[in-house]
């Protein structure tokens, strides 16, 4: 097996274990795609690691990993093994490389505690770290219009605020509080009601705010499926769909976000996947 083989085969363990929802979407591509998709997922699921990560000093980390991503992208390998396949993914599809760099600078902004202050800081935030993805992986789907790069991006904003509603506990635990300051101090809260068991009736009407706003950029993006190859449209379809049920899940909660995690079962995805196929 070659080194690339070696690379390709890593990617996909990764993102078969860890790519919860972004997986299942992967299993309507081509191999040739599926595998691309994986190698782009290990490369940022390694730059979340790297800022998650208590036990290493996370900005000398990802100052290295920026280093190895420079000399990746001309061809020159480090010691990680999505490298040679991340590469080849780049070069095949022609993905511009600051995408990546962005993706970085992004996560970089987690090593420390932060409050977002307004909602457009917020979605720069989301921007950095889940837009680019979707601008990323739309080389791989393949598209024509350059409006389904500006809707690729509204994509990733809907998807990023809803991690950021079901998340919104054990970020703010993080010292990470990414609703924004001014949407707080309208519903009359504080970064300490983002952990405050059980929730209070503000905090669900402030949820359901922020739940309206990600409702808006998913229907602002929906046009994207229509404008990547059709033989991508199912793919992409899944992945928004798993995203929306999702949301669709924390708001059929009540925002009960504060004692539990809201997850999708497997069932569930599957059926979606088995749908997205007949639309």
């Amino acid at each position: 097996m070659s080194a690339l083989e070696q690379s390709y085969r890593y990617c996909t363990a990764v993102a078969r274990a860890k790519a919860k929802n972004f997986y299942y979407s992967f299993l309507l591509l081509t191999r040739n795609q599926r595998e691309s998709m994986c190698a782009i997922y290990a490369f940022m699921r390694a730059c979340d690691d790297l800022s998650d990560d208590p036990d290493i000093a996370g900005a000398a980390a990802l100052a290295k990993w920026r280093e190895e991503l420079g000399r990746a992208l001309e061809g020159h390998y480090g010691s990680h093994p999505c490298w040679p396949a991340f590469h080849d993914t780049v070069r095949r599809y022609h993905i511009p490389s600051h995408y990546f760099y962005d993706m970085i600078d992004g996560v970089s902004s987690d090593l420390e505690p932060r409050q977002i202050e307004t909602f457009p800081e917020l979605y720069h935030y989301c921007y950095q770290v889940a837009s680019v993805v979707g601008l990323t992986i739309i080389h791989v789907f393949g598209y024509q219009s350059e409006h389904a790069l500006e809707l690729a991006e509204k994509c990733g904003v809907a998807f990023q605020l809803t991690n950021i509603l079901r998340d919104v506990k054990e970020d703010s635990e993080r010292g990470r509080i990414y609703i924004p300051a001014e949407d707080l101090r309208s519903y009359g809260l504080t970064a300490e009601d983002l952990c405050a068991v059980p929730a209070s009736p503000k905090f669900k009407e402030m949820m359901r705010f922020e739940a309206i706003r990600a409702r808006a950029y998913y229907a602002e993006s929906m046009p994207l499926i229509g404008l990547v190859d059709r033989r991508s449209r199912a793919s992409l379809r899944a992945l928004i769909a798993i995203y929306r049920r999702l949301l669709e899940r924390i708001e059929q909660s009540n925002y009960d976000v504060l004692e539990r995690r809201i997850r999708l079962p497997n069932w569930e995805k599957i059926l979606i996947l088995l749908r997205s196929v007949a639309a």
